[in-house]
């Protein structure tokens, strides 16, 4: 019984010391996991709204380089709900559509197999997308894609 005990006690303070000792959370040059089974990759694009340009950095899954291969592209967007954009690209993607639970400023996603969508606010959905990325730097984005419709330039960097 005392031999069970002691056993007992050592695998206890084993594995305290195991996840005590967990290095703290550094956010410098970790990825950023995603949704959709990758990584934020290095591979960056340019929107063009209204003569504004905004870099995005795709994300590292089959929807997104599928994406890049259709690059570049001047589209009509359509707004919709007060908070996207959308078009109806001429081909269908590959999927992985997932509920982000919240969408945010920026990011760039395909709903279904084949509308690309620009959101432009945060909020919370209860729909699937496929994110293909976001823009970085999401300053000035509302005011340079209004109110209605717009044209939208996107292309490799």
């Amino acid at each position: 019984m005392n031999i069970m005990k002691s056993i007992l006690l050592l695998v206890l303070i084993f594995t305290s010391v195991i996840i005590g000792n967990q290095p703290p959370c550094n956010k410098e040059n970790v990825p950023i996991k995603t949704e959709n089974n990758g990584t934020m990759a290095n591979e960056k694009i340019k929107i063009t709204v209204n003569s504004q340009i905004f870099t995005a950095t795709l994300l590292d899954n089959n929807t997104s380089k599928v994406f890049k291969e259709l690059l570049p592209m001047t589209i009509p967007m359509t707004e919709l709900n007060g908070n996207e954009k959308y078009y109806d690209l001429p081909k269908s993607l590959p999927t992985n559509s997932t509920n982000p639970g919240s969408i945010k400023n920026g990011d760039l996603m395909l709903y279904g197999s084949n509308t690309l969508v620009l959101f432009y606010k945060t909020f919370q959905t209860s729909y699937n997308y496929t994110k293909l990325g976001c823009i970085d730097n999401t300053a000035g984005l509302q005011k340079a894609i209004g109110a209605g419709n717009v044209s939208v330039t996107i292309y490799k960097n």
